[in-house]
């Protein structure tokens, strides 16, 4: 392996480890802001009004302004509704559970990537994949303890939901990825989403002090920052080596919430999530492995 290609390797993680720094801190500020009185909504507005300059500085600086144009424009509007509904839940599970837990709940959308591929988009999966996935749910029954009562179990579908919508978005995104980029993918979706999310925000609109405003903002710059770097990582660095940076997450969401709301999490927490981790990364891998060992022709009939 070249230098040159060890470098790019390492700034792809670097950018990786860095978002997930920036997007765990978008979750307790998202968390913060409704401890002082912000809405679902008026996150929500505020995550994507104050991306939206971030991303087009970014175009502009990048490949110009020109790029933003589209012919998929349909494209765009249908990522966006799917985008928005995930932010719902995404959002909705940081207010709901402890830090720890959301983010742990969300370390299943390997899991749910591997169910779409198999059932929307007909990919082989074998047995080893699919015993991930069995495994992986078996830590989440770990984490969440139905009818343990240590935290709400509709956080847990919520969280759930949010893993969801997040493996759809990415199965909607290799689709436009094909004739959109990244860049021009994240411009529309920051854009609508503000016109829908303003429409409902008008009529919810309050009153805050100086600092609650501050935290408002700092969530849609921290996002912004946070998506232009994930975007970043994998110009760099193959996915299937910047996504175990991903479980960073669990570290920040730990600190911020015993920082921030006196919380550590649960004992059932710190069981659950390596059984989550590992179901995660072994998807990842034999994933990889496949499509390294396998020709494209062979590729179509071989079970991973």
């Amino acid at each position: 392996m070249s230098q040159s290609h060890t470098d790019r390797v390492l700034t792809g993680l670097a950018l990786r480890l860095f978002a997930i720094a920036c997007l765990s801190t978008m979750s307790a500020l998202i968390k913060l802001a409704e401890t002082r009185g912000a809405g679902l909504v008026e996150t929500m507005f505020h995550r994507q009004l104050w991306a939206v300059p971030l991303v087009t500085a970014w175009i502009a600086a990048g490949p110009g302004l020109g790029s933003i144009r589209t012919r998929r424009f349909g494209a765009h509007l249908s990522r966006t509704a799917v985008g928005l509904t995930g932010m719902v839940f995404t959002f909705g599970s940081v207010l709901l559970l402890p830090l720890a837990e959301a983010t742990t709940l969300q370390f299943t959308v390997p899991i749910f990537a591997t169910i779409l591929g198999a059932l929307v988009l007909k990919e082989p999966t074998g047995w080893h994949r699919w015993g991930a996935v069995i495994v992986g749910f078996l830590g989440v029954l770990v984490v969440a303890q139905p009818g343990g009562g240590h935290f709400p179990l509709y956080g847990a579908v919520v969280g759930l939901l949010a893993a969801l919508f997040v493996a759809i978005v990415a199965i909607l995104l290799r689709q436009i990825g094909k004739t959109e980029s990244a860049g021009t993918t994240v411009f529309w979706f920051s854009t609508l989403s503000v016109l829908p999310l303003g429409a409902v925000y008008a009529f919810q609109l309050k009153a805050h002090d100086p600092l609650t405003w501050a935290i408002l903002v700092a969530i849609g710059l921290v996002g912004g920052v946070g998506q232009l770097a994930l975007t970043g990582a994998v110009r760099f660095a193959p996915v299937s080596a910047v996504v175990p940076m991903d479980y960073s997450g669990l570290v920040w969401a730990t600190l911020y919430g015993w920082l921030l709301f006196g919380v550590l999490p649960t004992p059932y927490t710190w069981m659950g999530a390596p059984i989550i981790i590992a179901s995660g990364l072994y998807i990842v891998y034999r994933e990889q492995r496949l499509r390294r060992s396998v020709s494209p022709v062979t590729a179509a009939e071989t079970p991973a």
